[in-house]
């Protein structure tokens, strides 16, 4: 098929990008992100207010430092969503115990009716993609897709290293 038929057909070359993997995840993760925020949920939470209640559920007394590595989230703008879920008692934010500088985070009890809540109003959005692979080509997208990202924060952390030896 010549390229003007692909383009009259809606399809497009990726050119140079063909083997690339970043425009793919950012484009799977946009289509993802909007189909989540169209299928509603919670009233008026932040975008990212599901991850951030199910890591802080998976994971009580966490760190907002770590919090924000884990979800991609910059730190200034995780300090505002967890404002808001605090204001709505979603979360509870203590000192932690072992160092007075950082907040512990855990989840309420109306936290996790929310968290819930929002998880069954995004799992539609994925719906599409687990009609397409099979509950083994699901796991394997799983992990290859933690692999990639452990090879990054890893290249990070490196480069961090690096910074603070020069």
């Amino acid at each position: 098929m010549d390229q003007m038929t692909a383009l009259r057909r809606g399809e497009m070359n990726w050119g140079v990008l063909a083997r690339s993997i970043g425009p793919r995840v950012r484009l799977l993760r946009n289509v993802l992100a909007a189909r989540t925020e169209a299928a509603g949920g919670a009233d008026d939470l932040p975008t990212g207010a599901l991850t951030v209640l199910a890591l802080v559920s998976a994971n009580p007394g966490t760190s907002q430092t770590l919090l924000a590595r884990r979800a991609g989230i910059n730190k200034s703008a995780l300090v505002g969503i967890v404002d808001q879920l605090e204001q709505r008692a979603l979360v509870a934010r203590d000192r932690s115990a072992v160092d007075r500088r950082r907040n512990s985070l855990s989840i309420t009890r109306a936290g996790e009716a929310a968290l819930h809540d929002l998880h069954a109003a995004a799992l539609p959005a994925e719906a599409p993609i687990r009609a397409a692979l099979n509950p083994g080509e699901q796991a394997l997208l799983v992990s290859l897709l933690d692999r990639a990202l452990a090879s990054m924060e890893g290249q990070a952390a490196q480069g961090q290293e690096l910074g603070r030896a020069a």
